[in-house]
């Protein structure tokens, strides 16, 4: 199931705002922001400030996966994407994919026919299982991620071989899977308690041709597609031997130009780390499997939320061809809020909305409000502090304004003098000097009296420059929580260090004359009529002491 249709984002969550927040730190900021910007009090921790020790967490440095959201009433944690309500139970069934299998079954959830195999479990009896069951096969870790370690595809016993190698021995994975590999399209759902946020299909690295670039000209204009979009900028396609070999499968070289509107797989694995593509299909996916990856949620005990990944046999009913093969407590969301296809679906608003109810349809402009993750992050990472909080958003009618300054002076004072005006007004923004002549000031504010009175006192500015006006026009972008100056050259601190720099230069040529000087008369000593006659008295008194 694929649909082209273009990519619809969400306004409040752009590749600007959530610039510094890559990989899973990207899950836990969206999922914070969102929080933050209803009027909740967000805090982020390092994991031995102590507040995590009774939930279970991995990945979690450097800082940016850790975080709370409180009300006046209450405060949930958050590791990732994962709330304080999902049970650590949960979470281990979740790492343990048979197990995970097992529990499924016996609620009657379809899941794909295979067995577990321990360290104590021999080659020979997974090759003899494999006789009982019909290839293809999958081979796989019970608590790998990412795709690690799994072979999918397996077509027969001396394939199996090669890969009960590669995952028992070389790969040293003590606890695996067998099961029947079930050949169709691949979807993560995100559900939460009884209802699906969202859905996207997860196809193999590919490239469609065009009938006019090479297939490595097309890989390398997917991968400049890819490397656009906040998630998916990490995870490029490569051209290692598994798609040299599927290029060669498909009877291409890297230099071939296949015909136009071709699909040419480049991997067997769906995962997005591996040049996958997200493609959103909540929409489009009958209420049947909707239905199945609900089921599979309430078929473990204390999981609340979580990624379910379904394959389905496009060949066969949903009731017969679909099953899952996984359940992911911590899913990471980036793909779904990212696509490279169909619209973005706000899982984040869905989870704040099941820990903080009370917040559901809070005013606010949420789109025009934002903080520097890692800005923030800053004490957490140089281990300065085990725990910081995020200054309250703007809350309500946000009013954002672009202030341009004529003005003779744009140096610190100057800056600083606006900062802290803005800053005691509440007024969030941002300083940048245009020319010579001119600085911008971004402003965000929930009173455009306030913004009013910082124009009134730029212009003031109790004599520290000389204003010729302030002029205020719309801003139609994001502001970012805070208020920052300028960091490029300060003209008037240059001055100042050129004076600085005028009379040093007078220093050292005052000190170098007075060394000339005292060189000379060390000369004329030395060679002096007296110098001579008392050399004997000098070497004398030289060798008593």
């Amino acid at each position: 199931m694929v649909v082209n249709n273009p990519v619809i984002s969400l306004p409040h969550l752009t590749n600007e705002i959530v610039r510094g927040a890559r990989k899973t730190k990207l899950c836990a900021y969206a999922v914070a922001v969102e929080g933050w910007r209803r009027g909740l009090t967000l805090k982020w921790y390092t994991i031995d400030s102590g507040k995590y020790d009774n939930m279970i967490t991995f990945g979690v440095n450097p800082p940016g996966r850790l975080f709370s959201l409180s009300s006046e009433t209450k405060t949930h944690y958050f590791f990732r994407t994962r709330g304080d309500k999902v049970a650590n139970d949960a979470v281990e069934i979740g790492s343990d994919k048979s197990l995970t299998k097992t529990i499924l079954k016996e609620k009657g959830v379809p899941v794909p026919e295979g067995r577990k195999f321990t360290k104590e479990d021999s080659d020979e009896a997974i090759l003899e299982y494999a006789e009982t069951i019909k290839f293809p096969l999958v081979f796989k870790p019970t608590d790998a991620s990412l795709g690690n370690g799994v072979v999918t595809n397996i077509k027969s016993i001396s394939e199996l071989k090669k890969a009960i190698d590669f995952v028992r021995h070389k790969s040293q994975y003590e606890n695996v899977i067998l099961e029947r590999y079930v050949p169709g399209e691949e979807y993560r759902v995100y559900v939460i308690e009884d209802k699906v946020i969202a859905a996207y299909n997860r196809l193999p690295a590919n490239v469609i041709a065009d009938g006019k670039h090479t297939i490595k000209e097309l890989i390398d204009l997917k991968n400049g597609a890819r490397m656009k979009n906040a998630r998916l900028y990490s995870c490029l396609i490569d051209l290692d031997d598994e798609t040299m070999e599927y290029i060669q499968t498909a009877g291409y070289t890297l230099d071939s130009v296949p015909k136009k509107g071709e699909k040419i797989l480049l991997k067997e694995k769906s995962n997005v780390s591996a040049g996958g593509d997200p493609i959103d299909v909540t929409d489009e996916i009958p209420q049947e499997m909707k239905q199945i990856a609900i089921n599979a949620v309430k078929a473990v005990p204390g999981l609340y939320h979580a990624g379910v990944d379904i394959i389905v046999d496009i060949n066969s009913p949903i009731e017969k061809g679909a099953v899952v093969i996984e359940l992911n407590p911590t899913a990471q969301i980036g793909g779904i809020l990212f696509p490279m296809e169909g619209q973005a679906r706000d899982i984040p608003s869905g989870i704040v909305d099941y820990y903080f109810p009370d917040t559901i349809g809070t005013e606010t402009e949420r789109e025009k409000i934002y903080f520097d993750l890692n800005a923030v992050l800053e004490p957490l990472q140089n281990r300065s502090a085990q725990e910081v909080t995020v200054l309250p958003a703007l809350v309500g009618k946000i009013y954002t304004r672009r202030m341009i300054v004529k003005t003779n002076r744009k140096g610190a004072r100057f800056q600083r003098y606006i900062k802290e005006s803005a800053l005691d007004l509440d007024i969030s923004g941002q300083i940048t000097i245009l020319d010579s002549n001119q600085i911008e000031v971004i402003v965000a504010s929930s009173s455009m009296a306030k913004i009013e009175e910082l124009k009134s006192l730029i212009k003031a500015n109790n004599g520290i420059a000389k204003v010729k006006r302030v002029v205020i026009e719309n801003w139609n972008s994001p502001v970012k929580s805070g208020f920052s100056m300028d960091e490029s050259i300060d003209v008037d601190r240059l001055k100042n260090i050129g004076s600085l720099l005028k009379r040093a230069e007078k220093d050292k040529a005052r000190l170098t004359k007075q060394k000339q000087q005292l060189q000379k008369r060390d000369r004329y000593i030395k060679e002096s009529t007296s110098w001579r006659l008392t050399e004997s008295f000098r070497t004398v008194r030289s060798k008593r002491n």
